[in-house]
């Protein structure tokens, strides 16, 4: 059972929600780990292993992707860029060490090391109209197109995100001087802030609470460049190719609020369906306009023609917004 907030956490919480809601940010990203991918093979491993094309990923751009099952399921989805000594991918803290165990079983006689560096990169985020002027103060020069890559030696490395947010990638040992110098520009908050900006961007995460139960284009990945089809195979490759060969999905990601708490991996029951659940929630947070912004896969023909609800057919109920991207 979960303790109540104390009056400080509260405020703390309500100061972050109205900050979300001018988006001059900066927040930690405690809720992302970095898996480093060294060595000789690594990017032909990587390109035989992963949903995007690695090939296409150089030193000043980068990449979404996916690595899924044998059945086309993802595992996790992620933020892929190259530096020097290899390649680092962002995703879900919480699986980082499933999915480092799982892909570390297809190296073979590759010449590739795969290791954790979640406590040796230190991930931030900045966003808002004041952002990129801030930043200006840090790096010499900024990425200009979405994907870019841009890095210095005492600032570290920034990665411009296709809704115009930045990423950041620091050495611990200069992430707070860092923070402080960002400080006066962007308002420091709370990791949930970047998840309900990237929520109302669209953008999911698969957590253990979602791993192993999406398909790619179920979670809209191949509409964000998360997925390409003109590669050579990978895992799951053939399924993900047959979905998207089948014309419309019969479940889709969409954008919605609802006026109660939600969770990832939450079921979703409508109507026209009775007790089989139509859906389930994929990312959830607090808004700053009430209740909670959610990206929630759900059976297209419930979301067109029937009333979706949270946890049960008696539930709260879905209200759906537009994504900043179409949804075929």
């Amino acid at each position: 059972m979960s303790l109540p907030l104390s009056p400080v956490a509260i405020a703390r919480e309500d100061s972050d929600l109205a900050a979300a809601r001018s988006g001059n940010v900066l927040a930690l990203l405690s809720h992302l780990g970095v898996l480093q991918f060294s060595g000789e093979d690594a990017e032909s491993f990587l390109q035989a292993q992963l949903s995007c094309d690695v090939a296409r990923v150089g030193l000043r751009s980068s990449m979404y992707g996916a690595y899924c099952s044998p059945k086309g399921r993802m595992l996790a989805n992620f933020l892929l860029w190259r530096e020097e000594a290899g390649f680092c991918m962002a995703l879900s803290r919480d699986i980082a060490a499933a999915v480092q165990k799982n892909i570390s079983r297809f190296v073979l006689r590759s010449k590739v090391k795969v290791s954790d560096a979640s406590d040796t990169i230190v991930l931030a985020g900045a966003a808002g109209a004041l952002a990129e002027a801030a930043l200006r103060g840090l790096f010499s020069e900024l990425p200009k197109m979405p994907n870019e890559v841009y890095r210095e030696s005492d600032a570290g490395t920034v990665i411009r995100l296709k809704d115009g947010r930045f990423v950041l990638a620091w050495p611990p040992a200069t992430a707070s001087a860092l923070v402080q110098r960002l400080g006066g520009a962007l308002q420091s908050v709370d990791a949930r802030v970047w998840r309900w900006l990237d929520i109302r961007n669209g953008l999911p995460l698969i957590t253990a609470s979602t791993q192993d139960r999406l398909v790619p284009q179920m979670a809209n990945f191949e509409l964000i460049g998360g997925v390409s089809f003109d590669k050579g195979c990978y895992p799951g490759q053939e399924v993900v190719a047959r979905t998207q060969h089948l014309g419309k999905l019969k479940r889709r990601m969409f954008l919605a609020n609802v006026a109660a708490p939600a969770a990832a991996g939450d079921d979703l029951y409508s109507e026209d369906l009775g007790d089989q659940a139509s859906g389930m929630v994929v990312n959830a947070e607090a808004s700053p306009d009430g209740g909670h912004d959610l990206l929630a896969v759900v059976q297209t023909a419930s979301r067109e023609s029937s009333t979706v609800h949270l946890k049960s057919l008696t539930g709260p109920v879905l209200r759906f917004s537009p994504l900043p991207y179409a949804v075929a």
